[in-house]
């Protein structure tokens, strides 16, 4: 009923697409010479490129802060520990984001990204022997990765996206990062077709957390842009979704949502016996955002957002020995502890170097 009531609010948006960019170099004019100009190969095979008309630039560098207005925590029974509830006034944290383009030819392109996003929790009267509270109050949650990205087109109508991800996610602190076993994998593959410039769409399969746990999701890639080069939406359903209002080629405005989430490690040394020291948090939240991105120097950008957080999971599942296990939609395993989070506005400010 949960993965239901989570489709019948994804399906009323749109979604905003994970683009990569591709590179040009530009010949002055008066540097171009037509004195020995030649004909190209009528057979050269020709390739399709990873933009349409209008598509919102992509981020290479970004540093962001995010907010999030009070809520209440709701803590469920685990071993002999009652059920706790704590209000949290606020919630803030850092995001740092790279994505640079390594390889950048016609027929493939390659880029590494790297990430830390930080959630820090402004809890009151945390009581110590519990064991959600105390720690996203003394540490927060933490996620540092690495990723890679490839678009390879197939023809001038074909291409596929490949995309791979390794996350170590914890309420660990900078002299307590947890062991590497603990990283999870993501990945992505994605058959696609665009049939001008106007638009592009792909299907294809997610291995993701976003959803809190490790699942197996289909996705559809659905970037679009209208005849008059005013309205479009960019799509990667079901991660993220944004109808787009260009309203100049330095100035535009998105409405849409994303689904944020990932398996956090919790350290429980100090908080509960050795038999919980194998707890991750499952955390996903849907944000629902109207989001304003414009230029303040040449490829330097402004991005603001806001809109609602929605919790969608903060349960707390035992993986004894680092050893994942696949639940799914439709699998029955028992959380070891089962939480709610209270639904609240948030507001996240970015300045980004975009692509040209």
């Amino acid at each position: 009923m949960k993965f239901t009531a989570l489709i019948l609010l994804l399906l009323i948006c749109f979604t905003a697409s994970a683009q990569i960019t591709d590179s040009t170099t530009l010949i002055p004019e008066e540097e171009e010479n037509y004195d020995n100009l030649s004909f190209a190969d009528g057979n050269a095979k020709r390739f399709c490129t990873s933009k349409i008309f209008d598509l919102s630039p992509q981020k290479l560098i970004s540093i962001g802060y995010d907010f999030q207005g009070g809520y209440a925590i709701n803590s469920d029974t685990i071993g002999t520990y009652a059920p706790t509830t704590v209000r949290t006034n606020y919630s803030q944290g850092l995001r740092l984001m790279a994505n640079i383009p390594v390889i950048s030819r016609n027929n493939i392109i390659v880029q590494l990204g790297a990430n830390y996003l930080e959630q820090r929790y402004q809890i009151d009267n945390t009581p110590t022997d519990n064991l959600l509270s105390t720690n996203l109050s003394r540490n927060g949650l933490r996620s540092t990765g690495l990723n890679t990205t490839i678009f390879k087109p197939l023809n001038e109508r074909n291409f596929i996206i490949a995309q791979a991800s390794a996350d170590l996610n914890g309420d660990y602190g900078f002299n307590t990062i947890p062991s590497l076993r603990l990283l999870r994998y993501s990945g992505a593959a994605i058959f696609g077709w665009k049939t001008g410039d106007r638009r592009m769409f792909g299907v294809g399969l997610s291995r993701t957390y976003r959803v809190g746990e490790m699942n197996y999701i289909p996705i559809i890639l659905w970037n679009w842009t209208s005849l008059n080069r005013k309205w479009g939406t960019e799509v990667l359903f079901p991660a993220r979704a944004h109808v787009r209002r260009t309203i100049n080629s330095r100035n535009m405005f998105f409405v849409g949502y994303e689904l944020e989430g990932n398996s956090y490690k919790i350290n429980s040394r100090n908080t509960l016996p050795s038999d919980f020291d194998n707890l991750e948090i499952r955390r996903s939240e849907l944000r629902f955002r109207a989001m304003y991105e414009f230029s303040l120097y040449q490829f330097i950008w402004l991005s603001v957002q806001t809109g609602f957080r929605y919790n969608y999971g903060f349960n707390v599942d035992d993986v004894s020995g680092g050893n994942e296990f696949f639940r799914g939609f439709f699998g029955n395993q028992p959380y070891a502890m089962i939480n709610t989070i209270g639904n609240t506005f948030y507001a996240l400010v970015s300045i980004n170097v975009v692509s040209p």
